[in-house]
């Protein structure tokens, strides 16, 4: 079904070049918008220095143009951003709904992920602590009923997390000043209109936060899907850490029919000898999320994308 106003979009980090895994995560959001008759986007998510190679953003942005996903506007850098997002910072602020933090790694490690709001009402000083953002006055300002979170997953179905047994106060500017990733995204989402969100199913447990965070700045809630981790022989997520492979070039029309394949699209046989832009066309005609399994342990990935 045609829908112009379907916007997707596809946010890498530039921690590295792309492996199998995100390039599943870059033509299933492909693939979903294209075939809504929608635009898709391409943000950079550059906002957290240490962990980002140098010339990454330029190598994902011609991996993807050699394997056809050719975006919509210009890309968007999260590093110029940055002003916007201290911007809203300061906004939820002025709402309360945010605290300084000056609890240590060792206190946060001790607590074993769900912080227990040890400094809400402290009234702390902004020098070397992060901010926080407080659940149980977010969830006052916006009228819910609990910090039960719920959303429906098109791929994975019903999905709930309560985020005060699950997590706690989650963190809005780190200690070192960086502004995180769950409110970074949240904003840039809004700005760029994303309408359908579809990532990998190890961003799931982030939604909740994203969809809180949503509702206290007024932002509408896109749909949101989370497709399977494609894992290695040893039942790992594919990542650089876990040895997947980048990409290897001059293999993109049949890195693009395995990955159709991986996504149960069926693919027929004789795409593997097409072109990259006969394969691309075949996929946005063909495309059905409904055959994406609904599975949360992942499914192996082709053994020549990653080191055993």
């Amino acid at each position: 079904m045609s829908s112009p106003h379907s916007i997707g979009r596809f946010a890498p980090s530039p921690s590295g070049p792309l492996h199998f895994g995100s390039l599943l995560a870059a033509i299933a959001s492909f693939m979903h918008a294209k075939h809504k008759g929608g635009k898709w986007l391409v943000r950079i998510e550059d906002i957290d220095p240490p962990r980002e190679v140098s010339g990454a953003s330029a190598t994902i942005l011609k991996q993807l143009e050699q394997h056809g996903l050719w975006w919509d506007d210009d890309v968007v850098y999260q590093s110029n951003q940055v002003g916007h997002y201290f911007e809203i910072l300061n906004y939820l602020e002025g709402q309360y709904l945010t605290y300084n933090c000056s609890c240590t790694r060792q206190r946060l490690i001790s607590l074993k992920g769900i912080y227990d709001a040890k400094c809400h009402g402290q009234n702390l000083s902004s020098e070397n602590t992060s901010v926080r953002l407080s659940i149980s006055d977010s969830i006052k300002a916006t009228g819910m009923a609990n910090d039960r979170i719920k959303f429906y997953d098109l791929i994975m179905g019903d999905y709930a997390q309560s985020l005060i047994e699950t997590l706690g106060d989650f963190i809005l500017r780190r200690r070192d000043g960086l502004i995180s990733y769950q409110l970074a995204v949240v904003i840039d989402d809004h700005l760029q209109g994303i309408t359908e969100i579809i990532r990998g199913f190890d961003l799931i447990d982030s939604t909740p936060r994203q969809i809180l965070l949503q509702q206290c700045l007024g932002y509408k809630i896109p749909v949101y899907a989370h497709i399977p981790l494609a894992m290695n022989s040893l039942g790992q997520k594919l990542s650089k850490q876990h040895h997947a492979r980048q990409l290897p070039q001059n293999k993109e029309q049949e890195q693009l029919w395995l990955a159709l394949n991986w996504l149960q699209q069926q693919p027929p046989t004789e795409l593997r000898a097409c072109s990259v832009d006969d394969i691309i066309k075949w996929g946005i005609t063909h495309w059905d999320i409904s055959k994406i399994p609904c599975t949360t342990t992942g499914i192996s990935a082709p053994k020549s994308f990653y080191t055993a």
